[in-house]
């Protein structure tokens, strides 16, 4: 540093200035001056960098965080598109399983309708064959009986017996017509059925002695007239006993021995259903009983080592139970009297065991706030010693003029909030000491 020279007068003489005097202090204002302006400019620069790396950061962040929400809005979208393909795949299969079961029931109601349709026209079938059948015996039955009764009955006499035949045969067949009419009318057809017996037999009895009387008869002919005249009547009346039954719902016997198999089949079932619910019946209230013996046999024990170990809490606990009103001494009775006896809300507590809790308690805690001192302090292990300097050795100031070298922040590590905290502690039992 160079300054201009100044001149002086004196007493009118002018003098040269003196040169300006070395100033060490202005020197060191100055470096203080460019080393804090370079360390403002190092800030500024490293805060701007220190932006522009956040601004980076916060820009990858956004980035990551909105291929994240994109990630999860896709995925979210996938299984949106999932559970609708799913939901699909549910209703078309539950659409087939209808439409499979719509196709079973109706080919099951095609199936019975048939076999219903079937089953009349058999029964039409039936009944047609049965009906004209019973008729055509009835026929042959009288084509058959009436000659044996014309000659029996015929007399040049007495010519009008020769209506007798008719009338006998004719009798059972009107109460036959009369039995038909007494089954549609929903009638008593049994008089009906007692009179075409009695004609039939009336009318089988007098073919039968005409054969035995009459030679121009014969046995064989009178034979053959009464089963005639027996036949017919009774293949009629039996049609008519199934119309009758059919007309009045009444059902045949096979229909009556299926019902009795179902009846004791039920029966059967339900005497089974019966025997197993009797059977678990006598199981719970056994398991029942058990538990009940196994506990009343834990109360007992639990009283008994109560009153022989806490005869006082018992004595009180009893009383309340008596008070009232229980089978035994419960748990909340047993809780309440160890509370008024020991003042301890806990039970199992008492004044002794609570005293030497609260006395360990004091103790862990005076120990774990005492100061660590010797190879567990954690002052030496952040800052190890430095070797001590050698007296005779030159003082490095001295070499820039007495000036000391110069400090800035972020030499050295700061020491740790538990390291000061650790070495005030000792400082204070030093000086205790």
């Amino acid at each position: 540093m160079t300054a201009m020279s100044v001149e002086k007068k004196v007493n009118g003489t002018p003098v040269a200035a003196p040169e300006p005097r070395f100033d060490p202090r202005a020197l060191a204002e100055a470096e203080a001056i460019r080393t804090r302006t370079a360390a403002e400019a190092d800030a500024l620069r490293i805060e701007a960098q220190g932006k522009a790396e956040a601004e980076k950061i916060l820009a990858t962040e956004k980035a990551e965080k909105e291929r994240i929400a994109n990630e999860r809005a896709a995925m979210r979208l996938e299984k949106e598109q999932a559970d609708h393909q799913a939901y699909l795949a549910k209703k078309n299969a539950e659409t087939a399983k209808s439409n499979t079961e719509k196709e079973k029931n109706d080919k099951a109601a095609a199936e019975k309708e048939a076999a219903e349709a079937k089953r009349d026209a058999e029964q039409q079938r039936s009944e047609h064959w049965w009906k004209w059948g019973a008729r055509g015996i009835y026929a042959v039955g009288l084509i058959i009986a009436a000659p044996v009764q014309f000659m029996h009955f015929w007399d040049r006499a007495r010519p009008f017996l020769i209506a007798a035949p008719a009338l006998l045969e004719g009798l059972a067949l009107v109460l036959a017509f009369g039995a038909a009419w007494a089954v549609a009318h929903r009638r008593d057809v049994a008089p009906y059925r007692v009179g075409i017996m009695l004609g039939a037999a009336i009318a089988a009895g007098i073919n039968m002695y005409g054969g035995l009387s009459d030679p121009r008869i014969g046995f064989n002919a009178g034979l053959i007239g009464a089963i005639a005249s027996l036949g017919g009547p009774i293949v009629l009346m039996a049609y008519e006993h199934g119309i009758a039954q059919k007309a009045d719902g009444i059902p045949s016997w096979r229909e009556r021995r299926a019902a009795e198999k179902k009846a004791e089949a039920e029966e059967a079932a339900r005497a089974n259903a019966a025997k197993a619910k009797a059977e678990t019946e006598a199981k719970a209230a056994a398991e029942k009983a058990a538990r009940e013996q196994a506990a009343a046999e834990e109360q007992q024990r639990r009283d008994a080592d109560r009153q022989q170990g806490h005869p006082e809490v018992w004595a009180v606990a009893d009383a309340l139970r008596s008070a009232r009103g229980s089978q035994y001494v419960t748990e909340q009775i047993w809780a309440e009297a160890w509370t008024r006896v020991t003042g301890c809300k806990t039970v199992g507590i008492t004044l002794d065991i609570e005293a030497q809790s609260r006395a360990a308690q004091a103790r862990m805690q005076t120990v774990t706030d005492a100061p660590i001192i010797g190879e567990f302090s954690l002052i030496e292990s952040h800052r190890p010693p430095t070797a001590k300097r050698d007296p005779n050795a030159p003082d490095g100031r001295r070499g820039n003029g007495g000036t000391p070298p110069i400090r800035r922040a972020g030499d050295s590590a700061p020491n740790h909030p538990v390291a000061r905290k650790q070495a005030a502690v000792e400082r204070t039992t030093e000086k205790k000491d």
